[in-house]
């Protein structure tokens, strides 16, 4: 198969999807298939992904070609990550879009007392809310006091 790997199993394949949270498939009366192990993976892009384990599920070798067809176009991983995630547990990356956590945004009031005070631009994109709040404070404590900029009517 691979010089880096054993021969896959049934078993190495049952493991793979249960670490990867296939779906196991039900047929029509709700019951598990019986001629076959069948699991499905919904992706991050609504594609979805059918696999196939003949029965019984034991430590039987898949052939060479089998496995390829099984590895390329049920599972859609390559040797190594397929080995990582059926040992390891390691769940295979599918590219879904990392999801950020938003911060709390910066007020417009106060984006623009920061850009008065000198701050620039990349350094307010920066910063969250609370982050800009400090700075504000900051740089407000740098500023001369007002009391000197006053004449002396005196």
């Amino acid at each position: 198969m691979n010089e880096k790997h054993p021969a896959p199993t049934r078993e190495d394949h049952d493991d793979f999807c249960a670490n990867e949270r296939w779906t196991l498939v039900r047929g029509a009366a709700g019951k598990p298939v019986t001629h076959h192990k069948t699991y499905e993976l919904t992706l991050w892009d609504s594609r979805i992904l059918r696999t196939r384990i003949s029965r019984p599920i034991d430590r039987t070798d898949y052939s060479a070609r089998m496995w390829l067809h099984i590895l390329h176009n049920q599972l859609e991983v390559t040797h190594d990550v397929f080995w990582l995630c059926a040992r390891d547990g390691i769940v295979p990356d599918r590219g879904a879009p990392k999801v950020l956590r938003p911060r709390k945004s910066v007020p417009l009031y106060l984006v623009r007392e920061l850009a008065r005070l000198g701050m620039t631009e990349p350094d307010i994109l920066a910063v969250d809310a609370a982050g800009a709040a400090q700075a504000h404070a900051e740089l407000l404590a740098e500023q001369p006091s007002a009391s000197h900029d006053v004449d002396d009517p005196g």
